[in-house]
């Protein structure tokens, strides 16, 4: 295995979160540089690459802040897998790909309903899938897509939607919940 993905994490100590959370105060941020750069060194020890997944509610809360760690890491071993829909809430797609698309290695295709945390199924979600592959096609064209967020139920779904949207056929229809 040469490549792993991984969210930021949560810090929970217990106590009321300050007025400011954790992943954004100023020493947590260097905490962060510093640990990002202990894996930067072991990731180019052992010649594998690790892809950082940004998520709204967490260290990584925007497209920005993900393009500026990135850039402060400093390591091409260090990288980004975007997931669109962890960050639909903060930033529009243009904004992800055009902070991102230098650091992308990998894309989740999943959908996520706006003001709700959990992603859905493609298809199922606020996700605009036309503009999601083209700028997907255009910026990171060797990045791959892997479908997130599908069990037997609605796989079939989620991938007809996902082709429709890579121009293959008509979208069908959202699975109705059950």
């Amino acid at each position: 295995v040469r490549v792993f993905i991984t969210e930021a994490g949560h810090y929970h100590s217990g106590a009321p979160e300050p007025p400011v959370p954790h992943h954004f105060q100023e020493s947590t941020w260097k905490t962060m540089l510093a640990t990002a750069g202990q894996l930067a060194r072991l990731t180019e020890r052992h010649g594998a690459t690790v892809l950082l997944e940004p998520f709204y509610r967490g260290f990584l809360a925007s497209a920005k802040r993900t393009r500026v760690f990135l850039e402060e890491v400093g390591s091409p071993r260090v990288r980004c897998l975007l997931d669109p829909a962890n960050l639909l809430e903060i930033n529009d797609l243009d904004e992800m790909f055009g902070q991102l698309a230098p650091y992308v290695d990998c894309i989740h295709a999943k959908d996520r309903k706006l003001h709700v945390d959990r992603g859905v199924p493609a298809g199922q979600g606020d996700l605009d899938y036309p503009a999601f592959v083209r700028l997907a096609a255009s910026r990171t064209p060797k990045a791959p897509l892997v479908l997130e967020y599908v069990g037997p139920k609605d796989c079939r779904q989620a991938l007809a939607h996902l082709r429709a949207a890579l121009g293959s056929g008509p979208a069908p229809a959202p699975a109705s919940p059950e």
